[in-house]
């Protein structure tokens, strides 16, 4: 039963990260320091409760929220979007070793797993973000990055206090990612029909 929850723990932290990074990687680490559902000490990835760990993410944030202001996004989005990748590998690898499960093996399966996870919420959001952002006035269009970490930091946290809500929320994205597609295509259909 632990290997069941630590795996769907593991799927929602790499679902939270991909959504936006920062936020879910500052959440297993204050869950961790104060071992409420997740104690990363004593295994490899004991950094990522570590204070100075907590606190470059957090710094990184603010950072990434400052460099969005003042350059062209494309770039910004796409140094999170790798770190994203890194962090939901992390967050997944470092949830299995913490019942035990740190053999090499089982850190390439975490490593993986969280690195495909953050990559399925990633391409939803990126998705979501850009139809919604071709309709929304500029200040909105700011604050989306807000309201994704928002969510960030939600699923996280759920991810921690109640692991199989990531079964829920991977199959959430992947619908996301599909109904996106599926209005992309159909826009074009119409064009398709007049040539």
């Amino acid at each position: 039963m632990h290997l069941f929850l630590d795996i769907c723990q593991g799927l929602g932290l790499g679902a939270a990260a991909g959504v936006r990074p920062f936020l879910p990687a500052v959440v297993a680490g204050i869950f961790g320091i104060a071992n409420w559902g997740v104690d990363f000490a004593g295994t490899d990835y004991a950094f990522l409760e570590s204070p100075v760990w907590i606190v470059a993410v957090a710094v990184l944030l603010v950072l990434t929220f400052v460099l969005r202001r003042s350059l062209d996004e494309g770039p910004t989005d796409a140094a999170i979007g790798g770190v994203a990748v890194g962090v939901g590998a992390l967050l997944f690898a470092g949830t299995l070793a913490d019942h035990g499960h740190d053999s090499v093996g089982w850190a390439i399966l975490g490593l993986l797993g969280g690195a495909a996870c953050a990559l399925l919420a990633q391409a939803a959001v990126r998705n979501l973000a850009g139809r919604a952002a071709a309709r929304l006035d500029e200040s909105a269009r700011n604050a989306l990055p807000l309201w994704f970490d928002a969510v960030a930091l939600v699923l996280a946290a759920l991810s921690i206090a109640l692991p199989p809500v990531s079964l829920v929320a991977l199959p959430f994205l992947a619908w996301l990612l599909a109904g996106g597609r599926r209005r992309e295509g159909g826009k074009y259909a119409g064009l398709r029909i007049l040539r």
